[in-house]
């Protein structure tokens, strides 16, 4: 009896949370010209709860599925009255007064937490409604498409491919490494979206530091390209510096989530480094005579053809540093991810993380995303002076030399 107490009373919250969020809506409207406010959505959950009780009484789901029709027909037909007096087309209120009912009786016949716990996730979502609205104005064809090619990825691509390794080093796994090439351009894609939230216009700031979440290789070249016609070649430097210190944060971020083990050797030295670029980046810009521009548009990092290229790149870093590996152990590992991280941080990194679960030690894959993170420095490097001005590449390259020596001194006195 106390148990059934205490679902019918988080069947009767979940009902007065959702109609507080309804009632507040619709707030300004004369008293009785609604369907339902926060009494109506109360004992909507209520009835649902006392309904699922009654069928588990009386061992009858037929009951439950009557009440629940009866409850249906009940409320859209008071709904279209209203709807058709107002001229409003929206079926929300009816949706969310039959999701209430639904949870109402999940609490007494299911998991009353469950029931909580999505009970407040349809008040929030009904809550979000203009932030929702407004995303979905800006959103445009290519974002949509990046969302679908996400749900392709994911929902049908990786259960279809195979989860064992074709190769003799077990370095070339289908499954693990789509999975993981899911992973990356997903954490790079909540940085398009940070540009496109804020917007480019803002400045150089957000659009280095939004768009090194995405590539900061991208964002080095295209402010090398930018500092060629421009005057303000030291904040551009200084941007690149502040892209470079999101690329090592992100490195970090992934190493968290994938190989916790590892973030303890890495994490000192790495993010030594990422404040060395920070506070050299933030002294340039602050330099006076010093206007940020922007470097452009972020690249969707769910474009196909990038991606396919970055899979590749994966699958032939993995299967070469488990090869190398294999072959001349510590040697080779840090020998593959010094050459692939020349090209691509983010691969040279996986590569080395999937090594985790062979006989490599943490203290070598630890050293082998150093490794990349320094290589990848080098890279930006040259790429910068191979399409900036010296004015552009010089100081950024003594900004890169203090950040390597910091990190370089940190993992020594460690």
């Amino acid at each position: 009896m106390d148990s059934l107490i205490v679902q019918l009373g988080v069947a009767l919250a979940i009902g007065l949370l959702v109609g507080l969020e309804r009632g507040w809506q619709e707030r300004d409207a004369p008293a009785h010209s609604r369907t339902a406010g926060i009494r109506t959505f109360g004992i909507a959950g209520l009835l649902g709860g006392i309904i699922a009780a009654l069928a588990e009484a009386l061992n009858a789901i037929s009951v439950l599925i009557a009440g629940f029709l009866a409850f249906a027909g009940i409320f859209a037909w008071y709904k279209a009255r209203e709807a058709a007096h107002d001229e409003d087309f929206s079926v929300t209120t009816v949706i969310a007064g039959l999701a209430v009912f639904a949870l109402g009786a999940l609490c007494v016949a299911g998991d009353f937490r469950v029931a909580a716990a999505g009970g407040t996730a349809l008040a929030t979502l009904l809550a979000s409604r203009e932030i929702l609205h407004g995303l979905l104005k800006r959103l445009t064809w290519i974002e949509l498409r990046s969302a679908l090619v996400l749900a392709v990825m994911t929902a049908i691509i990786l259960p279809l491919l195979p989860n064992r390794t074709f190769d003799p080093w077990e370095g070339f796994n289908p499954r693990e490494i789509w999975l993981l090439t899911v992973l990356m351009a997903s954490i790079s894609f909540a940085g398009y979206v940070a540009v496109r939230v804020l917007g480019n216009a803002r400045g150089l700031i957000v659009s280095a530091l939004a768009g090194a979440v995405v590539s900061s290789t991208a964002v080095t070249l295209s402010l090398a390209r930018t500092a060629s016609a421009s005057n303000n070649s030291l904040s551009l430097s200084g941007a690149a510096s502040l892209a470079a210190m999101v690329s090592i944060l992100r490195v970090c971020l992934v190493v968290l989530i994938l190989a916790p083990g590892v973030t303890a050797f890495i994490a000192l030295p790495a993010l030594a480094a990422a404040l060395t670029f920070g506070v050299c980046g933030a002294i340039a810009l602050a330099i006076p005579g010093q206007k940020p521009e922007s470097p452009g548009a972020t690249r969707n990092p769910f474009e196909l053809m990038p991606l396919l290229i970055f899979a590749l790149l994966f699958a032939f870093a993995s299967t070469a540093s488990a090869a190398l590996a294999l072959q001349f152990k510590e040697q080779g590992l840090l020998a593959s991810s010094a050459i692939a991280g020349a090209f691509d941080v983010d691969a040279s990194v996986l590569s080395a993380l999937r090594l985790a679960k062979h006989s490599i030690s943490i203290e070598t894959i630890g050293q082998a995303v150093l490794t990349a993170l320094m290589a990848n420095a080098i890279g930006r490097l040259c790429l910068a002076m191979s399409a900036g001005p010296v004015k552009f590449w010089l100081p950024l390259a003594g900004m890169t030399l203090t950040a390597a020596t910091a990190g370089y001194c940190t993992m020594r006195f460690l």
